[in-house]
């Protein structure tokens, strides 16, 4: 069916024929973009719409860029046969690039960058002959880069950076004659770089960083003008340049092979190549001597030599300086991370007027900074940063007036912060810490209004702060540590409106922190540690952004700040060695263990567990105290001395009599611990490092879980610890027990063993002991935190399916096969574990209910008087209003969980808003879009390892139909009226049977 455009309803019309089209395209997106494409407006003036002048109702080009378009790209964009240009850069689409965009035969711009378009890119793109651009950068794309792409003559531009395509570059690509950029980078591409690449001779942007390839650079792509190689280390490009590379490069105007493998001397004949102007070698491993010949290069603009092994470690490394004052265009100079050893020679005056850049950071020179500097006066970055250099701060360098970053630190330079600094008003980057700097810190740095970060912390500077320092509107990081400064931290820091890091830390401060500092919105970083401040700790409850903070080892007192637990964002908290008093906060920031540290504070009680603080008293405790001192102390005491003495008899006469008539009484235990082995405290908190946060592996509702070792079982194991505190956690760890103690399954978590007792300072103590699971839970191999993208985690089809039968195995026992049917009422990623063969067992029955027969008076199980609870997104909707629990809700969570796992986003996804949720998302795409919602990291590895004996349409096709039938099971489990829910036999007799053809093996019964 075509859309309806006014009163236009027939596609046979040749002036609807584009309006129809574009109203499909927008009827695909899930998006409310678009808001002008309505009937209000001819199409030709919507939004993003260009017709042609000549045919006044087709459109030849269409820019939605930066729209936030979400969905899939409509394949009816193919009928608007006049198109020149598309370009939907920048949105949020999704799925494949539609094959039939080959048919736009007069297409010459084509910009898909930053989407999430996954799939291969189309080889019929080559019917659009007339392309000129091809921009898919930064999707998702996978696959090859197809050979057709060489018949593809007037193209100029293939940007493809930023996918996840592999294999090898098309050696066809050397056909592309007109090409003058080509950039692959951030790919994973492999092999090496084809010698016909050196045929496209305009080629004037070559970027291939990030990519998997490796060898040598083939002499043919010598012939380029420009040649630029920047790689990161995930290239292996390597090799030594030949001694004759300057002979035969002698058009090269640019060479870059920054941050590859490349090793050997920099030959002497680089000096040939005379019409050189860019020079980048960085990041390499050449050795040996800089050449003295580089001044031949008079045309030379930029020299980056950074991050190599560079220097003979003779004194004679800075020699060639002299020889680059004939480069009178050189602009950059960057040298650093190397092992240039000597002294700056005063020739350096005579390089070029035009030099703006200097970094000679990292490498071993010596001597002081010749004074002849100031004769540079375009220089606008100045760094010399860890060497040896010494002698005090030229004054000549005051003569610099355009500099803006100015990085001496880690030297050894001595004297004062001359004054001279303040004329600077362009500086943006003072860098001169860790140096001997003696003196104060001088005034006249106000004139440097434009002045973003100050360090000047590890010398030996005094006085106070000061407070003109705070007039620099700019200023966002202040570090000051390390010194003797002395006084107030000044009232006047609130004007810092931009300061984002605060480092006063070890110096001599003292008095009060002003309450100024809570203007400062934009603070993240509080360092004020090892001072004499004191005072009760002002409220900065306004610094949402807060994500560190240190003020130990100083003199504050008063109450621990509440506001402090609200800072959502703060990762690290130390308030140790203060005089701070009464109870610590629960939540927010002092929920983590390892994040905050309150030593040395005598008087604070409560808290963490783990924090090992005494339990505050009660109020009823302090009256009654204060009431039996003041009063009737003596009385008392001689009353409870003597009431203590009879009662003492009575009960050893009790004690005696009772022995006679039961001399064996037996132990109330708990139903769980009499089938299992008891374990002390002791023996906890020895497997843990006495509940070291090193061993913390999780958080949860109502208590932590460690990793230990048990030396009597010789076993690894997951400690479960309640936390008391917590209302519900006691109820929470009897129901757990209860629940655990008459089931057995393959695919349910099993107890080894329980502790139900008192810890070293007499409080009460749970905990539960479980197999320890190497490959932790489906929560982190579905989203891996930023701590695990280093280490990413793929599941493949048949582990997600494996995974999805085990889960449906354990809720059927639950349902099915207990005495009593139990509810798990928590069903989510992150209480499926997976064990050492990645198989799914389901853990946490804190929430789980016994289903028992209705009662005449409709009484339920104890255990409901806990109230459904659950984790958002995948609590059945019919709990939050008041329904009682039920093997419905489980199945409801595990039709999300069931989603998620293929579709790879969490039901609270940013994406899903208003009525769209993940059932909805799914069940709209049924059934020709589910390729498009599924995991694109799934599809690319299962289309890759394709049997090769199967054709690739019927091995598609396979793929397709067993994900379209889990999408199924997923959605029907998930409906939102219960009568319509998938029960849970049948949703694991048909996921078993979906793994099972996928698999091509028959239908087998399974015991589960």
């Amino acid at each position: 069916m075509w859309p309806v455009v006014g009163s236009v309803t027939t596609k046979d019309s040749a002036n609807a024929i584009d309006a129809l089209a574009l109203l499909a395209f927008k009827h695909q997106l899930w998006s409310h973009s678009l808001t002008t494409w309505n009937d209000s407006l001819p199409f030709c003036q919507w939004e993003g719409i260009t017709c042609s002048r000549r045919h006044s109702q087709r459109v030849v080009a269409m820019n939605l860029t930066g729209l936030q378009l979400v969905g899939p790209l409509s394949p009816f964009i193919a009928n608007l046969t006049f198109l020149r240009v598309i370009d939907l850069s920048n949105n949020k689409l999704i799925g494949q690039i539609p094959p039939e965009i080959g048919r736009l035969f007069r297409l010459r711009y084509l910009d898909l960058t930053v989407n999430s378009l996954g799939g291969e890119i189309p080889t019929n793109l080559t019917r659009c002959w007339r392309l000129r651009t091809i921009g898919f950068a930064c999707n998702k794309l996978t696959g090859r880069i197809p050979v057709e792409l060489g018949s593809l003559s007037r193209l100029r531009r293939l940007l493809l950076p930023g996918n996840s395509l592999t294999g090898s570059i098309p050696t066809s690509l050397g056909n592309l004659s007109s090409l003058i950029s080509f950039s692959i980078w951030g790919n994973e591409l492999e092999g090496k770089l084809p010698e016909e690449l050196g045929q496209i001779r305009n080629l004037e942007d070559f970027s291939i960083e990030k990519n998997k390839l490796s060898g040598t650079i083939p002499p043919t792509l010598y012939n380029l003008s420009s040649i630029y190689l920047f790689s990161t280390t995930q290239n292996q490009l390597s090799g030594s340049l030949p001694p004759d590379f300057g002979v035969t490069l002698p058009n090269l105007t640019t060479f870059s092979v920054a941050r590859n493998r490349f090793t050997g001397r920099i030959p002497i004949s680089l000096s040939n190549a005379s019409r050189l102007q860019e020079l980048e070698l960085d990041g390499n491993q050449f050795i040996g001597s800089i050449p003295m010949n580089l001044g031949r290069l008079r045309g030379l603009r930029y020299l980056r030599l950074q991050g190599n092994l560079l220097g003979s470690g003779g004194e004679e490394d800075m020699g060639f300086l002299s020889s680059l004052t004939n480069c009178s265009l050189l602009n950059v100079l960057i040298l650093a991370t190397n092992r240039l050893t000597g002294a700056l020679p005063n020739s350096i005056a005579n390089l070029s007027t035009a030099l703006e850049i200097i970094n000679l950071g990292s490498n071993q020179i010596f001597g002081s900074i010749p004074s002849e500097i100031g004769n540079l006066q375009n220089l606008i970055s100045l760094r010399m940063d860890s060497n040896f250099m010494t002698g005090m701060i030229p004054e000549s360098i005051g003569k610099l007036n355009k500099l803006q970053v100015l990085n001496l630190s880690k030297n050894d330079f001595s004297g004062e912060i001359p004054a001279f600094i303040g004329n600077h008003t362009q500086l943006s980057d003072l860098f001169l810490d860790r140096n001997n700097l003696q003196g104060i810190i001088p005034s006249t740095l106000k004139k440097c209004q434009r002045l973003s970060r100050l360090y000047l912390a590890n010398n030996d500077l005094t006085g106070d702060i000061p407070k003109q320092i705070f007039t620099i509107t700019t200023l966002r990081i202040l570090n000051l540590g390390a010194n003797s400064l002395v006084g107030p931290l000044p009232t006047e820091v609130g004007n810092s409106k931009s300061l984002e890091l605060l480092n006063v830390s070890d110096n001599k401060l003292s008095g009060e922190i002003p309450k100024s500092l809570d203007n400062c919105l934009s603070l993240e970083y509080l360092f004020i540690e090892g001072n004499f401040f004191q005072g009760a700790f002002p409220s900065l409850s306004a610094l949402k952004g807060m994500l560190r903070m240190d003020i130990s080892h100083n003199n504050f007192s008063g109450q621990i700040p509440d506001y402090l637990e609200k800072l959502r964002h703060l990762q690290y908290l130390n308030l140790s060695y203060n005089d701070f008093e009464g109870r610590v906060p629960q939540e927010g920031i002092f929920k983590k263990a390892n994040a905050i540290s309150v030593i040395g504070n005598k008087k604070l009680c409560g808290g963490s567990p783990v924090l090992l603080l005494p339990e505050c008293p009660s109020e009823d405790d302090k009256k009654q105290s204060q009431h039996f001192l003041k009063k009737r102390m003596i009385a008392i005491l001689i009353g409870s001395v003597l009431c203590s003495a009879l009662l003492l008899f009575l009960l050893y006469y009790y004690c005696i009599r009772k022995s006679k008539k039961h001399p064996h009484p037996r132990s109330i235990t708990h139903p769980l611990e009499e089938q299992l082995t008891k374990i002390s405290y002791g023996d906890l908190c020895k497997a843990t490092d006495g509940f070291s946060s090193a061993n913390l592996i999780g958080v949860g509702s109502y208590g932590s879980v460690y990793k230990g070792y048990l030396d009597h079982i010789m076993k690894i194991v997951a400690v479960k610890v309640l936390n008391l505190q917590r209302q519900g956690a006691s109820k929470s760890f009897i129901v757990e027990c209860k629940a655990l103690r008459n089931i057995r399954h393959r695919n349910l978590l099993k107890v080894l063993t329980v502790c139900s007792g008192i810890d070293f300072k007499g409080d009460d103590f749970k905990a539960l002991v479980f197999d320890y699971m190497v490959n932790g839970n489906l929560e982190q191999w579905l989203h891996p935190s930023m701590d695990e993208q280093d280490q990413p985690k793929n599941l493949s089809l048949i582990q997600r399916l494996n995974i999805a039968v085990d889960v449906a195995f354990a809720l059927n026992y639950l349902h099915t096969c207990c005495e009593k049917p139990i509810v798990h009422c928590d069903l989510k990623p992150s209480n499926i574990l997976l064990d050492d063969d990645m198989h799914a067992l389901v853990g946490d029955f804190g929430l789980a209910r016994f289903l028992s027969e209705a009662t005449s008076n409709g009484s339920q199980n104890d255990t409901n008087s806990l109230g459904i609870r659950g984790t958002i997104g995948y609590v059945a909707p019919e709990y939050g209003i008041g329904n009682e629990a039920s093997t419905f809700g489980d199945m409801y969570s595990y039709g999300i969980l069931l989603l998620e796992i293929f579709i790879r986003r969490k039901p609270t996804d940013e994406i899903f808003t208003g009525s769209l949720s993940l059932h909805q998302f799914a069940k709209m795409a049924l059934p020709e879009r589910v390729m498009e919602i599924v995991d694109q990291n799934l599809l690319s590895a299962e289309v890759e390892g394709l049997n090769e004996s199967q054709t690739h349409t019927n091995a598609k096709r396979k793929l397709e139909k067993c994900l379209i039938s889990t999408i199924t099971v997923g959605v029907a489990c998930s409906a939102i009226s219960i009568k319509d829910r998938m029960d849970i036999e049948d949703a694991m007799v048909e996921m078993q049977r979906i793994r099972d053809l996928y698999l091509g093996v028959g239908i087998n019964d399974t015991d589960n």
